[in-house]
């Protein structure tokens, strides 16, 4: 098993009502109403737009 994550920071953030409902749709319609895996796809998406936006 791959510990690289281990020595990762741990983030917290706090999300609005709308952001909370947008997780949630994207979780039900792309993520089999997993949560967590909707949360790191959207953030994902985040980080690339910001790689790119400082190219």
């Amino acid at each position: 098993m791959d510990e690289t994550f281990l020595e990762l920071e741990t983030v917290d953030i706090e999300l609005d009502e709308a952001l909370l409902e947008a997780l949630d749709e994207k979780a039900f319609k792309d993520h089999r109403d997993n949560r967590d895996a909707a949360a790191s796809d959207l953030l994902d998406e985040w980080l690339k737009t910001r790689a790119t936006d400082e190219d």
